[in-house]
Formats: C-alpha cells, structure tokens, sequence
C-alpha cells in the first residue's frame, strides 16, 4: 500500500521510466525505502483510501515488457500485407499498362479533323429544250451512260436530215464535176489531134508553095499557081495556130474546172461538219453520266424547258476518297503508302482500310481564298494542319458514302508491331 502510495505521488515516472520497474523483495518492509525511490513513504490519507480509489491496471509481470517498452508498432500497412501485396502489383499493372500504351501510342497518328471528299459536279444540258423523260429519282446510283434526261429531239432531227442533204448535194457536185474533168480530157485529146493535123497540112503546103516558087522563079510555072499555094501555105498556118489556141483553151478550162472540184470538196466538208454538229446536238438531247455514281438533289422535271447549262441535278462519282488535316507536326514520319484504318462515324461498326496517297505541299489555309499574312500585324505562331489524300481499299457498297461525312482516320507510322500487338499475338 505505501508503495502505491509513492508512486501516485509521481504521476510522471512510468513515462520517464526506460525499463520496467522492478518487483519489491519478498520480506521488504512496508516503509522501507526502495533503492529506486527518492520519495519518503507517507502514511495514506483518508480521501486516498484504496476503497475509494478507482482501480489501476494490473503492471506487468516480470519478463514481460511494459507499455513504454522500445518494442516498435505495427502500422495497418504491416497489420494486413495482403492489401500491401495487392496495392504493390496494382501500382505495377498501372505503370505496365501506361508503358504499353504508350510504346501502342507511338505506332500510330489519328485526327477526328477528316472527312469524305469527292469532285461532285453539276449536270446540265448542252442544247436547249423541253424535258421529256427523267427516269431517275433522288440518290439513286446510275451506272456509266445511265440517262438522267431526255429533251423533245424532233428538231435536231430536222437539222440533221437538212444537213445529210446538203452532203449528197456536195458529194453531187463534186460528181459532176469529176465528170466535166474526164469530158474535157477527151476535148483536150481532139484539140491535140487537130493541132497534129494542122501540123501536118502546114508542112504540105509549105513544100506545095516552095516547089511552085520554084517553078514561077524558072518561067516553068504561072505565077498564080505560086501565089495559090502561098495562100494555102498562110491558111494552114493560121489554122495550125487556132488548133493550139483550142488546145489551150481546153487545158485551161481542166483547171478551172479542178478549182471548182476543190469549192465542191470544201462544201462537201462543211457539210459533212454541219451534219455532225447536228448529230452533235441530237445526242445531247439525250442527257447521260458521264461515270458511276449517285443523283443528288434532283431538280429536273417533265415538261420543263431547259437552257444550256441549266443546273439539273447534282450528281457524286463513285470515286471518293478522305482528306485528313493532321498537325503539321504529326507528318514527320508520315509517307505515301502507309496503311490506315479508317472509322467512319454514321457506321461505327465498320472498319475500312486504306492507304496514304499524297500529302498536300502546304497547309489549307495557304490555298484559301483569302491566306493568312502573317507579314502585318501582330504574330502568334498557330500550330497549321496540312491536307493528306487517304485512299480506300475496300470501301463499302452496301451504304451510301458521301462528300462531307465524318471520319476518324488512323495511320501507322511504325511498321514494327508494338509491345501490345506482340503480346497480343503471343497470347
């Protein structure tokens, strides 16, 4: 009891205490001093009866170490080494899994800034006219020649019968003209023949006139034998001059009558492209596709009359491809022929392949109406997309593609497998 005593008179000493106190001796006295004490035992007070203390902890017994023991406490990380354990391999897997996508990330470029492109023009026709037919109807696919449109033809047809005529009359003339050529040819060949025979006769009487010269000269002939054939030798040379003027006459006329083969052959020739202008202008009345693809915006009716280059309808080939505006600093190591996988939003559950076919030489803005200069003003360096041409492989038919669409675009630009796709392919 005094030894309770003393030690509730130092409330501090278990804490300053380093071991655990020792156990009194068996036998000690009650008011003995304790070599450890440096407290005089007092005998206990009427308020500080045992009775009406409240009870202490029982100290502990000796061998075992007390509460301001050195011995270290167990944390809840140490209390359950399985959520450590568990804790451990989830931070492992994160810093995995951030890796392997990672290295996954590096293999590829995507943009959502894509869409479908294709050179889509207007139809319209070429002469004008009354609509007759139009045998197609809003987005429908019209295969090459496919007619969209049909123009009142009585009229060309009119033209092309008058302009036909006006060939059989060239080719006609042209006929006939071959036929005045050969005609005068057998002229120009009786002309010859009558120049031959003045040749002859002149000769004749150049030697009638000369022998009978000879004779009025001698006294054996009268001189109006001498001065007859001296006429007739002039009359055969007057006459051999006509043949030759004849024969002129004829060889000139060959050539007036070639030039007139050669206005003939000209007519002929214009005629002949009036015709085909007129056959021209019938086929055009028949409005067709000029290549596979898609009416758009239909605006052509029956009945209605059409002028040259009335806008009939819109209409979209079948050739089409995506332009993807990737940041200029995703190009480095993008090249033509790159595989792509393309993902188009209205059919999310379509893959389509593709390749990279060009990468434009400048940025949009560059080719736009109105290019960004940068020379005036103020510069803040943008960050520029650059167009890149994609190719479809293998796109669909079974849906209705179109310029405008949107498309994710995603190109690989590693042609190594990543560590996922190795994993993947060893799993």
């Amino acid at each position: 009891m005094f030894e309770e005593n003393v030690l509730e008179s130092r409330p501090h000493a278990p804490e300053e205490a380093e071991g655990p106190q020792p156990a009194p001796a068996v036998g000690r006295l009650p008011n003995a001093k304790s070599p450890n004490q440096g407290v005089k035992a007092r005998a206990p007070s009427q308020s500080e009866c045992p009775a009406e203390r409240p009870e202490r902890p029982a100290r502990p017994e000796d061998g075992e170490p007390g509460p301001a023991s050195k011995q270290p406490r167990k944390t809840r990380l140490h209390r359950h080494p399985v959520v450590l354990a568990v804790g451990a391999m989830l931070i492992g897997s994160a810093i995995g899994g951030g890796y392997v996508y990672l290295d996954h990330a590096e293999h590829f470029q995507t943009t959502d800034d894509a869409f479908i492109a294709a050179r889509q023009y207007a139809i319209a026709p070429k002469v004008p006219g009354y609509l007759t037919a139009v045998p197609v109807t809003d987005n429908q696919h019209v295969a090459a020649g496919g007619v969209i449109a049909r123009i009142d033809d009585r009229d060309y047809r009119i033209a092309l019968d008058q302009a036909q005529a006006q060939v059989v009359a060239a080719q006609a003339s042209i006929e006939n003209i071959d036929a005045q050529l050969q005609v005068q040819q057998a002229q120009i060949s009786a002309n010859e023949a009558q120049v031959e025979q003045a040749q002859a006769a002149l000769v004749f009487a150049e030697q009638q006139a000369a022998r009978y010269g000879y004779l009025a000269q001698k006294g054996s002939g009268t001189v109006q034998n001498a001065q007859q054939y001296d006429s007739q030798l002039r009359q055969q040379q007057a006459a051999l001059a006509s043949a030759q003027a004849t024969l002129k006459l004829a060889q000139r006329q060959v050539e007036a009558l070639k030039a007139q083969r050669g206005s003939a052959v000209a007519s002929l020739a214009q005629a002949k492209a009036q015709r085909d202008q007129a056959q021209l202008n019938l086929s055009y009345t028949t409005v067709v596709a000029a290549q596979p693809g898609r009416v758009v915006n239909l605006g052509a009716a029956v009945g209605q009359f059409a002028q040259p280059g009335t806008n009939l309808t819109m209409f979209v080939p079948d050739q089409i491809w995506v332009t993807a505006n990737f940041k200029e600093i995703e190009l480095d190591r993008m090249r033509p022929g790159e595989p792509v996988t393309l993902a188009i939003d209205a059919y999310p559950g379509r893959t389509i392949r593709g390749h990279v076919d060009s990468v434009q030489p400048g940025s949009g803005t560059a080719f736009s109406l109105l290019p960004a200069q940068n020379a005036t003003g103020n510069y803040v360096k943008i960050v520029q997309r650059v167009p890149v041409k994609i190719i479809m492989d293998d796109p669909p038919t079974d849906v209705a593609l179109g310029p405008g669409m949107s498309v994710v675009p995603t190109v690989r630009i590693h042609s190594k497998p990543s560590l996922y796709e190795r994993l993947r392919g060893w799993l």
